[in-house]
């Protein structure tokens, strides 16, 4: 994602559905712009009441699925699937993607109001490519407590013999396992975990550097529904 915003020849960005205030949307332009400077960031609101001036070099307009006619390399879509029906994300994907750059990428997310627990899918315009689960390691129990934060187009499908459901699972059992390693912090014992799962063969991508959360990301066809 970082390259491609860096390799664009008009690096543009839209917050889709940045909600009352434009808080998230500022605070994400300030920190792409430390990837490329000139970056263009474009808040969308389908209220027209929650349009608000340009301010902090973001602009504000009225647009939904279609993006306004523009087309971004990055779309961010947070907690805004989240209030339709789970028969309604292949339309609304299929929209954003159809409106994004040749290269362009789609972030399908849902987070928690204070954004320690979040989940979203990246997706470019041929589909979804992985999932990702990242939460603070100091204030989620495990990590299964994702789940109530999952995107629309998995949050119905952690039930018994869906994939999601089969990695959640493994995930809580990995994480058990690790308990020993808890006096090191929340941290060392999910890099234990992690790899656990990798030796079980779940496709865990690996993380080369030290974060400050814990993320899981996977391949979409690691946890795509089942028919």
């Amino acid at each position: 994602m970082i390259r491609r915003l860096h390799d664009a020849a008009d690096p543009l960005v839209v917050d889709l559905g940045y909600g009352a205030m434009p808080v998230t949307t500022l605070e994400l332009a300030a920190r792409l712009r430390t990837v490329r400077a000139e970056l263009r960031v474009v808040g969308l609101e389908i209220d027209p009441e929650r349009v608000v001036p340009a301010q902090g070099g973001v602009e504000f307009a009225r647009g939904g699925f279609e993006l306004a006619g523009l087309h971004p390399t990055l779309v961010r879509a947070f907690n805004v699937l989240r209030q339709y029906p789970e028969s309604a994300v292949p339309a609304a994907w299929s929209t954003i993607l159809d409106g994004l750059a040749p290269d362009g990428l789609l972030l399908d997310g849902t987070c928690d109001e204070l954004g320690r627990r979040c989940a979203w899918i990246l997706l470019d315009r041929t589909g979804p490519l992985s999932l990702t689960l990242a939460w603070d390691p100091f204030t989620v129990g495990k990590p299964s407590d994702i789940a109530e934060r999952l995107p629309k187009a998995l949050i119905h499908r952690n039930i018994p013999g869906e994939p999601i459901h089969t990695l959640l699972t493994a995930a809580d059992r990995a994480w058990a396992t690790a308990a020993p390693l808890a006096p090191f912090g929340p941290r060392a014992r999910w890099r234990h975990a992690a790899n656990l799962l990798r030796h079980q063969g779940f496709p865990l991508r690996p993380y080369r550097r030290r974060l400050r959360d814990n993320l899981l990301t996977v391949p979409w066809s690691a946890v795509a529904p089942l028919p």
